[in-house]
């Protein structure tokens, strides 16, 4: 009877269950619910911890009874989770003294630069691979410590303890038997050794993180405990991996040099450099894009904070648009971004600039100016910022010859080609966009022996459209000039 695997992928903006046929990548069931975000200050951005599980409860049994229905054999489970979202929780209640602050969120700005001003920029990145930054874990763990009553004595207590998302919810699916984090969503805390691949104490020193507080550190796939929860009850958890480095498994990008970009919320470009730590001098991020077996193979990241979540905006906050999808059409009858240039930081710069502080800007405003334009402007400004991360990897000496494409935002024909004619290089597309629950399940699979190989895991992808560059030299540089126009502007205003 064919092995099925219950994929849960637990995103920024909502939390989804998706069962995959592996050998087409076909969805055979799924089930999704959208979370409240929380934005208690400027540039703050928080989850509610108790939510998030059940939420994640919720669309499990949905997608569950969906496959019952179908007759489909669910053999285990994979996780995969929004990275570097931090919970703090009881060991012995399980319940979060502090609502998850999120990826996004901006509040330890300050902690960041004094540690950047006492000169820890270099040693930080030698050890971690991270800029130092408010968007890892480590300085949101400390500032959660520092500001519930009580917390920090507890944690050096062993009273509570600390996961990303897919720590937490492995902690409540296990009844806590489990404390653990695989090796990719460790490597985005900033306390992880990139070399050693542990817990590095000097790292937990400088962000004042005890390491009673901390998980054990296990590989991407394996049997990583039992779940005894509900429909779940039983099944085994065989894969967790951060959601970028579960897209690229999805996406294939098993060899050195593959490239994908995922456009969710934000976007996310990864880049496989194998067994070889690199270090980027354009201020891209060194990772652990996966580990099985206690190997890593590691890989080159550029984060962008607003890809998706720049529409939702124009949806949800301005109302520009009734739904997402309506954004195409609109871009493709401008025939023109009539000169209006939109940065959308709305919490800050991520890679190359990592500018905390910088707030969203829209240049090129005239009385002309209408709705269309600033739809147009945030769909290109998602383009043009992939393309500084390119840009930077061709100046690491790392230029890919094209970039597989995945998330939401990639069912945009007109922002695809417009990828294309930006960055100069192909974009291909596979017919299964949700390849980061899709790396989950793979993983899961080869977990359990479904797979010889990683490698063997790839019979998944196939591709449905590729975007080849069609656009003039001479124009795409004028577009780029005056995006880089519209960056410098938007973090030098700054005070």
């Amino acid at each position: 009877m064919t092995r099925f695997y219950l994929s849960i992928d637990q995103g920024t903006t909502s939390s989804r269950a998706i069962v995959f046929d592996l050998e087409t990548g076909e969805v055979k069931a799924q089930a999704q619910k959208e979370l409240t975000q929380y934005f208690p200050k400027s540039g703050w951005v928080e989850h509610d911890g108790e939510e998030i599980w059940q939420s994640v409860l919720t669309v499990a049994n949905q997608a569950l009874i969906q496959a019952e229905k179908a007759g489909l054999n669910i053999v285990g489970i994979g996780i995969t989770n929004q990275r570097e979202t931090t919970l703090i929780w009881d060991r012995k209640t399980g319940k979060p003294i502090h609502k998850a602050i999120v990826w996004q969120d901006r509040r330890t700005s300050k902690q960041c630069q004094e540690l950047i001003s006492n000169g820890h920029e270099d040693e930080i990145a030698d050890r971690a691979g991270l800029v130092i930054d408010p968007y890892f874990s480590a300085s949101k763990i400390a500032w959660i410590l520092d500001n519930v009553k009580g917390s920090r004595i507890r944690a050096e207590n062993g009273e509570l303890a600390f996961g990303t998302i897919e720590s937490f919810l492995i902690w409540r699916f296990t009844n806590g038997d489990k404390h653990i984090s695989d090796a990719t969503n460790a490597s985005r805390t900033s306390l992880l050794n990139i070399k050693t691949a542990d817990w590095d104490k000097k790292l937990c020193a400088l962000f004042n993180v005890p390491l009673a507080i901390l998980p054990e550190i296990v590989d991407c796939a394996g049997n990583l405990g039992n779940a005894h929860t509900g429909l779940l009850r039983h099944l085994p958890i065989l894969s967790a991996i951060g959601d970028q480095q579960s897209a690229s498994v999805g996406q294939a990008c098993f060899h050195p040099e593959t490239v994908k970009a995922t456009f969710g919320t934000g976007c996310f470009v990864i880049l496989n450099t194998g067994d070889k730590i690199l270090k980027s001098s354009n201020r891209l991020l060194t990772t652990i894009g996966l580990q099985l077996n206690q190997k890593q193979t590691y890989a080159m990241e550029g984060s962008i904070f607003v890809a998706g979540a720049v529409i939702q905006w124009l949806r949800d906050g301005i109302g520009l648009l009734n739904e997402a999808k309506q954004s195409e059409k609109i871009a493709l009858e401008l025939g023109t971004n009539n000169g209006i240039y939109m940065v959308p930081a709305f919490t800050g710069l991520g890679a190359p600039y990592w500018s905390a502080d910088a707030r969203g800007a829209i240049f090129g405003i005239t009385r002309d100016t209408g709705p269309a334009d600033f739809i147009r402007a945030a769909l290109e400004a998602v383009a043009y910022q992939t393309n500084d991360l390119i840009s930077a990897m061709a100046q690491d000496g790392m230029r890919p010859t094209n970039i597989k494409v995945d998330g939401g935002m990639a069912a945009n024909n007109w922002l695809m080609q417009f990828l294309s004619d930006i960055i100069d290089i192909s974009v291909e597309r596979p017919s299964q966009l949700e390849t980061t629950a899709l790396g989950a399940a793979m993983l899961a699979g080869l977990a359990d022996g479904k797979f010889s190989s990683v490698e063997n895991t790839a019979s998944a992808w196939r591709l449905e459209k590729r975007f080849e560059p069609d656009m003039k030299p001479s124009d795409r540089r004028i577009l780029t000039y005056n995006w880089s126009e519209a960056v410098m502007k938007t973090r030098f205003s700054v005070k």
